[in-house]
């Protein structure tokens, strides 16, 4: 049986500061994913009157950005695998900040779209490269704590530009393009530092090389993805990842849409409640970084797993009610961490055989997000139809998350195989 974590009676390692860089200069993938897509978002309207655009062009530039992550994450994670991670660690990050030039440069909304395209294949495709790197550079007992800082990054990534944009929300055009602008010098920024990160395993520097390139040109077959030992944990992973995520997705983007529309609130008070509640899961993410490699991650997994769906089921029950969706968003807002998607990433990392890594997360970020993006173009008409119906169904889904959470927890952790838990071949050091 592999052994994932130190034993409760130990204390953790420490873990070294190089490790907490390659961590942060992979964990910006999340950050950069999570705000190009709540950017969009948030200068939507802006786009709209200062380009003049019709409503499809609009729509299809909200949609295209959860298109472009989808497909830029099937076919990036392949791509890892087959001509090395490093060189697609380096090259993703480097496209979607062009992509993040040409969106904050655009004179209009057809060079708009063309860098909304650019950066979200990008970012799809630096998603599971980027963790896949984080994996093969940690140990054994820091790997949970090392991926589960990612999550931190994504958070802080929807915080900057949400706050970002209510400062800037009377600025116009001048706004958006600071508000994109930054992405594409963080992204500069982060490409400059991963360049200079070395790749490792231990042996002499010399040999190291010849042997990591003569790795990455052999590339990984195929054929590997489709063995039992890969295909359970990735049809695992993916049935959690899905079920949570189609919830977690409808909060992020209709939230405010659902107060206002819903319960009657007023767009400044539903804005406010999502601004408020945004501190609590970055705190909580953060909580769940330290308990990562321990026991206590699956314990708290099993507490808040049950309390997200009962948070689920209170929305519901209270639908239309201020007070009753505020103690739904709450309780969400506490539980989401710990039974969310930061679970997905370490499961992916404890169970997914490393050779395999990057092409197995592409697979089942890009078939989710595929799946994300469809409800969310039916959501606004289901909410207007039976919003009930709508929450009760994700409700559901929540359940069947925890259903594929726990036999994650009790059957594919405890039974991973060595490929999975032992070090893989791509190390990432710092010179």
């Amino acid at each position: 049986m592999a052994r994932t974590s130190p034993a409760p009676s130990q204390p953790e390692p420490p873990i070294e500061k190089r490790l907490w860089k390659v961590a942060t200069l992979s964990g910006m993938a999340s950050y950069l994913d999570a705000a190009l897509i709540v950017s969009i978002g948030v200068n939507l309207a802006i786009y709209r009157d200062a380009y003049d655009m019709g409503v499809w062009m609009a729509g299809a530039i909200s949609a295209i950005v959860t298109i472009c992550i989808a497909v830029g994450s099937l076919v990036g994670g392949r791509l890892a695998d087959v001509f090395g991670r490093r060189r697609l660690y380096n090259l993703d990050i480097l496209c979607y900040a062009v992509g993040a030039v040409v969106i904050t440069l655009a004179p209009d909304d057809i060079t708009l779209l063309v860098g909304v395209l650019l950066a979200g294949l990008a970012a799809g495709a630096d998603l599971p490269t980027s963790l896949a790197v984080v994996s093969d550079a940690s140990p054994d007992h820091a790997r949970g704590r090392l991926i589960a800082f990612t999550q931190v990054m994504w958070m802080l990534g929807i915080i900057v530009v949400v706050f970002a944009g209510f400062a800037l929300s009377d600025t116009g055009m001048l706004g958006a393009r600071l508000i994109t602008g930054h992405l594409a010098v963080a992204a500069l920024l982060t490409w400059h530092l991963r360049s200079r990160l070395e790749l490792a395993t231990g042996q002499d520097p010399e040999q190291d090389r010849v042997s990591v390139e003569a790795a990455e040109e052999q590339g990984v077959a195929l054929k590997n993805v489709w063995t039992r030992a890969a295909l359970v944990p990735m049809l695992a992973t993916f049935a959690f990842y899905v079920t949570w995520g189609l919830g977690a997705n409808t909060m992020g983007q209709f939230t405010t849409y659902l107060l206002v529309t819903v319960s009657g609130a007023s767009q400044s008070v539903a804005t406010g409640i999502n601004l408020a509640c945004l501190p609590i899961g970055l705190l909580l993410t953060l909580a769940f970084v330290r308990i990562a490699d321990g026991p206590r991650r699956d314990r708290m997994f099993y507490i808040a797993t049950v309390v997200q769906i009962a948070a689920f089921a209170i929305g519901t029950l209270t639908l239309g009610a201020i007070v009753g969706f505020l103690v739904f968003y709450v309780l969400y807002q506490l539980s989401y961490p710990f039974a969310g998607e930061a679970n997905y990433k370490v499961w992916s990392q404890l169970t997914l055989p490393a050779d395999t890594r990057g092409t197995t997360q592409g697979i089942t970020y890009a078939v989710s997000r595929g799946v994300f993006a469809g409800v969310a173009f039916v959501t606004p008409a289901l909410l207007d139809r039976s919003p009930s119906l709508l929450l009760w169904v994700i409700t559901g889904c929540m359940a069947l998350s925890a259903v594929a959470g726990v036999y994650i927890v009790r059957v594919l952790v405890p039974r991973a195989s060595p490929a999975a838990t032992a070090p893989a071949d791509l190390k990432v050091g710092q010179t």
